[in-house]
């Protein structure tokens, strides 16, 4: 998700006692959220993130909870549509996760709330947690029941049925070599990043004339990243190996690229996100350069893009319980019903949606081509009601 250099001395988790450590987790909108405490302050709530290289504090009202030196500041490039943004350097901090105790371990504070996690997720998230989290131990993620353990890579039980693919660890992130079999039927041998911090199947990156690989491609903003938005287009690609398990008709991302950022990429093809790998129970473990994958009940369901065409968010202002309209793709469902930017929902089918999650709004408006929902909306002091059908577009 981001790149600079990290201090040279290691950082890294170990666990205070016994040979496993259950480690509480909770999936919120594709993404991993673990609790934890830093100097004896929170808890806090932070994305385990295999994308990054370095403990990274997004919520700049923590800045002056630690001592940082100001003077000291670093730049952290993505690849979204701004200039990279400026963060600070933590002095090392004590970092208490269930079980474990953190060694070395500093964090970047950003200045600036750049990713907008919170809103996105519709909770407090204050931080990603990566490579230092991953480097010593082997993680075990079961999807199918939403818990993590945590053990050296020697006390780790692994599973029985599944397959194991080799990995490198590059950079301070796993990357794994697979087969992508594109819309034309281009094969192309691609080294993906394993990205628990990305929220979508796959995204390929630096592709010439990509029109030609894939099918019926929309537009699309693909999230958030440290430096502003990703455009670009999704559609689907004929298959993805990993693996004994050929994943066929991928949703994939393909990101738009100017040339200053295309060599922020360039020593890989693209990215394996969460939602991918979340039709499998995991281990990763780096030390052994391995990861583990076992089939979940979702691995032959047939996957969905959402059908609104509707990018929301929380306010943070109000308890996370307004959602509200950020972006309307054109030619989308939203679009044809006369949804429009900063529009508040306040209601589907007549019923509230402070109660809903991000994640249960996401199921409804990937639920069904053709399916109906009242929306009410809140529009320049007035509450109007609006008919979205749900179009499929990919």
């Amino acid at each position: 998700m981001c790149n600079f250099c990290a201090p040279a001395q290691a950082q890294y988790f170990t666990i205070k006692s016994g040979n496993t450590q259950d480690v509480a987790i909770e999936l919120v909108r594709n993404l991993i959220v673990i609790k934890l405490k830093i100097n004896n302050k929170g808890p806090f709530n932070f994305i385990l993130d295999t994308g990054v290289g370095f403990m990274l504090i997004t919520d700049p009202k923590l800045l002056d909870s630690f001592i940082v030196n100001k003077n000291r500041s670093i730049k952290i490039a993505g690849l979204g549509e701004t200039e990279p943004i400026e963060a600070f350097v933590t002095a090392p901090l004590k970092v208490d996760v269930d079980g474990l105790e953190s060694h070395n371990v500093s964090a970047a504070i950003l200045k600036d709330d750049a990713l907008g996690l919170s809103g996105y997720s519709g909770k407090p998230i204050h931080g990603l947690l990566g490579y230092e989290f991953f480097c010593q131990l082997a993680v075990k993620i079961k999807f199918s029941d939403t818990t993590m353990q945590v053990a050296k890579p020697k006390d780790m039980r692994f599973f029985r049925r599944g397959v194991k693919l080799p990995i490198k660890i590059d950079g301070q992130k796993p990357y794994l070599d697979t087969k992508v079999v594109f819309a034309d039927g281009t094969e192309k041998l691609s080294k993906l990043v394993i990205d628990l911090g990305a929220g979508h199947f796959l995204s390929m990156e630096n592709l010439e004339n990509k029109a030609v690989l894939q099918k019926n491609a929309i537009t699309a903003n693909l999230g958030m990243t440290v430096t502003g938005f990703m455009n670009g287009t999704v559609s689907r690609i004929k298959q993805l190996d990993l693996g004994k398990y050929k994943m066929k008709d991928v949703i994939t991302s393909f990101p738009d690229f100017d040339e200053n950022l295309r060599a922020l990429s360039a020593k890989r093809d693209g990215n394996l996100g969460i939602a991918m790998l979340k039709k499998f129970d995991i281990i990763i473990s780096y030390p052994d350069s391995v990861l583990y994958l076992k089939p979940g009940l979702s691995i032959n369901k047939k996957d969905e893009h959402d059908m609104s065409g509707l990018v929301y968010y929380t306010n943070l202002k109000d308890d996370f319980k307004h959602i509200i309209i950020h972006k309307v793709e054109e030619g989308s469902a939203a679009d044809v019903a006369g949804l429009q930017p900063n529009d508040e929902i306040v209601s589907i089918n007549f019923k509230p949606v402070s109660p809903l999650s991000m994640q249960q709004i996401d199921n409804l408006f990937k639920s069904a081509d053709g399916r109906s929902f009242m929306l009410g909306i809140f529009r320049d002091h007035e509450f109007l009601n609006v008919m979205l059908t749900l179009k499929r577009r990919i």
